[in-house]
This record gives structure tokens, sequence and C-alpha cells, in this order.
């Protein structure tokens, strides 16, 4: 028997089990899974190595404009820096322009997508402004095949939306099958600890932060669950970041209400001191919602254990320290004022290799890796079984990774179109061998292959009613 391509000797993981097979690949997906001696094809060597589903990041920013900078990131190079890093399927945020059609939006970023991407994309579509004779365009989004929402509790007269608007679009998705994404942070509050911060000449990076405290990110998250228990909805909350924001989630879950949440790996890794750094080195992690006390990270850490927490994403929004995107300036722009560092960090890259780590220190084991990188994403975004996981029939989306070889995070390695990186000289125990989008090997040792763009737009199922 032939195969396109034939993976060797690794050991296969998934969310249940762990198991040395072979993976014969077909047509761009996997067609047969066990011993392959005598089979024929071009091989590729996973023995002593782990392979696993591409990871699915169902949280990036390429090519945004925001707060007076864009994104560093396009399509191609954010997409190169995905899958370099094992992450062969995105789902980006098409943005509202205020006053025009949502659909006016999701086309927009259709156009910044069309061949450029290496790995397959889908869309979030941000919602900024929904006025009642304007809800019935979700329905069209929907059918489109992008079924999921983002909206804003969060940056006043930008994104933020107000309950009645919040409630409004939850209301219609019971009706169309779509789901909300929530940024779950008390933007009226916030404010006012800004405007007072920057009276009492508080500029620093690290009021980014002090003004944003973890109350504020759980009573929002509190407050979108009790909106969406009433309206009888589904509810997904962004980059979560707060153990306090995590109990309301946990509770809610207890409670049999469908909330789910992910988090990130800088809220994993990364903590408050970081914003102490000297000369401005603070404002490399403004980020919204921002890092938090030292020990927080342990709660994250247990919840993504005891399921608290269903997926790591990455928030993945660079913006350079100092120029950036057509020499339009990057961070500096708050060099006097914390509210004006564009809140973003790049993170795509990052994901899957610091995560891998984890489960060497023993912080995870290799199959809740795989489900919070790829199946469990996969089956809320309604990409599943096409994406997410290894068994015949499946999109050969598949990494293979060297736990044997250690790979130091550098921005002078990564692939990134960003000047710095968040985690610049931390050493993982792992790196990422050979990366496979729909069966075409796109990375070998970490190296991206000469390989054009062949990432695709792929349409998302709505949830059943």
């Amino acid at each position: 028997m032939r195969y396109d391509l034939i993976v060797k000797g690794g050991t296969v993981v998934t969310p249940s089990d762990s198991y040395k097979a072979d993976i014969g690949i077909r047509n761009r997906k996997i067609a047969v899974i066990g011993e392959l001696e005598k089979a024929e094809g071009e091989v590729v060597d996973a023995k002593g190595m782990h392979v696993v589903p591409g990871g699915i990041d169902v949280h990036t920013h390429f090519d945004m404009p925001f707060m007076g900078a864009t994104t560093a990131d396009d399509f191609a190079t954010g997409s190169l820096s995905a899958v370099c890093g094992g992450t062969t399927s995105i789902v980006d945020f098409a943005i509202q322009t205020r006053g025009k059609s949502l659909m006016h939006g999701l086309e927009d970023w259709h156009k910044r997508a069309q061949g450029k991407s290496l790995v397959d994309y889908g869309f979030h579509m941000i919602i900024v402004d929904l006025p009642e004779n304007r809800v019935k365009e979700m329905d069209e989004v929907v059918r489109e095949g992008s079924p999921t929402f983002k909206l804003f509790m969060a940056y006043p007269g930008i994104f933020m939306s107000d309950d009645a608007t919040i409630f409004r679009a939850m209301m219609r998705t019971r009706e169309n099958g779509g789901t909300i994404c929530m940024h779950a942070e008390n933007g009226g509050v916030i404010e006012v600890l800004v405007k007072k911060a920057l009276a009492e000449g508080k500029i620093d990076p690290k009021y980014h932060a002090l003004t944003r405290p973890m109350t504020a990110e759980a009573e929002a998250t509190g407050r979108a669950i009790a909106l969406a228990e009433m309206a009888g909805v589904p509810l997904y909350i962004v980059h979560l970041s707060a153990g306090d924001a995590m109990e309301k989630v946990r509770d809610a879950r207890a409670r049999g209400l469908p909330v789910y949440a992910e988090t990130c790996p800088q809220y994993l890794y990364l903590n408050y001191d970081d914003y102490e750094r000297p000369d401005f080195e603070g404002a490399k992690f403004v980020m919204s919602p921002p890092l938090r006390p030292k020990g927080n990270e342990d709660r994250l850490w247990n919840g993504l254990r005891q399921n608290w927490l269903q997926v790591v994403s990455t928030d993945h929004c660079s913006f350079c320290m100092k120029d950036g995107v057509g020499g339009k300036p990057g961070k500096v722009l708050g060099k006097k004022d914390f509210s004006k560092i564009p809140n973003g960090a790049p993170g795509v890259e990052t994901r899957l290799p610091l995560l891998w780590d984890a489960v060497q220190a023993g912080k995870l084991t290799e199959n809740r890796f795989v489900e919070i990188t790829a199946a469990s994403p996969a089956k809320i975004m309604g990409l599943y079984p096409k994406k997410g996981l290894i068994a015949p029939g499946a999109d050969a989306d598949l990494v293979v990774i060297d736990s044997k070889k250690k790979h130091t995070i550098s921005a002078k390695t990564h692939h990134a179109n960003v000047d710095y990186n968040p985690y610049e000289g931390r050493v993982v125990r792992c790196s990422i061998k050979e990366v496979m989008v729909r069966g075409r090997r796109v990375v070998k040792d970490y190296k991206p292959l000469a390989t054009p763009p062949h990432g695709s737009f792929v349409k998302r199922d709505a949830r059943s009613n």
C-alpha cells in the first residue's frame, strides 16, 4: 500500500491514551494508524518522539489596528510563527467597523488573510455596534461558517458593550446556534482607576496592572455568566488571568452551566514582577487582562488539571517595542502614559513548547496537553472531528515533538515579526521536530520548509440547538 506520507515509529498521543504506531497519510487526510512495515511512501522518522495533533490556537490577532498601532504580525508572518511552534490552525478576530455591517468586517478579514496563511484559519466576529435592527446580521455570520462572536466588557469608547447589548447578542445566539466569547473585565471601574492614577502622576507600565485588579475581572466574569444563564446559552470566557475569575467559572460548571474558559501561557509563566523591570521594559508585558501577582499561576495550573479551564490559547497580539508596521510607533506610544501602551504580546510560537515543558516538569500529563491545545478547542469552536485529533478521516495536521532536545526561546530565533519575546532566554525541554498541515511538511527541525501559503478558511459548525 502506498501513502503520500508515513509518520513512522512515534508515540501517538490522544486525550485518553498514548501508544506507539505509524500514521499513513493520503490525500491530506489520516488514512490509517497502525504498523506499516511494508507500506511505501515518503517517511517522517518519529522514532523516540511524540506525535500530537496540530495545535489549535483559537485566540490570535493578526493584522489588527489598535490603540494607534498595528500588530507587527499579519497573516503571513503570524502563521509562519504559529506553524514553527506546532500550531496548524488558528481562529482570528475580525472586527466590525462601528456603523457598518458585521459582514463588512468579516469580508475585510477574509481579504487580509487570503493567500497569506501557512495554517488553516477561521474567524470570530468582534461586535462593537449592535442596535436592535442589526441583530439579525449575526445569523448571516453564523451561516457563513464563523459562529462565534466576541464582546467586550472593557475598553470604553472602543469595544465595550453594555449589558443590554451583550444580552441582546446572547439571546440571538440562542436562535442561530452561535456562541459568545467574552472579554470579562469591568471597564467602567478600570477607567476610573486609570484616570485617578494618571492624575497622581503614575505613568509607568506597572500601573496598567495596578489599575486592573483581579476583582474587576472576577466581577465581570460572574456578571457574564449570569447574563448567559438568563439567556439560556453557552459562554466562553477568553484569556482568563485571575484565579478569582476562575472560581466563578468553576462554580458555574459545578451547577451544570455550559461555561468554558481559556487561559494563556503568559498567565502561567509570567507575573506582576515583570512590570517592575527598569527602563520601560515592563511595557513588553502590557496586555489585558494584565499579569497577576506571583502565586496566582499556581491556581491556574490547578484549574487546568481539574478542567475548570478547558483551553490554553495565546491572545497573540504582537506590537513592537519601537517602530512597528509601516514605521508606526509601537509600545513607545505609552512612554509617558501607561494607558497609551498598545495592549498585547506575541505568543503563538511558544505555546506548545512551553506547555510540553510543563509535561516534562510533571505539571500536566501528555494527554491533558493534547486536550487543552487541540481537542477541546476543536470541540468547543466547531472544528471537531476535522481538526483536533489523530484518527482516520481527520485532517493530517500533525506535530512531532522531540523531548530529548532542548530549545532556548529568543527573539533572535523566533519567526514572529516583532522585536522582543516575553520569554527571552527561557529554556524548554523539547523542540519542534516536524510539523504537517493537512499532510504537507511545513517545518523540519524548527525551520520552515519552502512551501507556498496553502492555509485555507475553515467553516466551523454552529452548535446544535
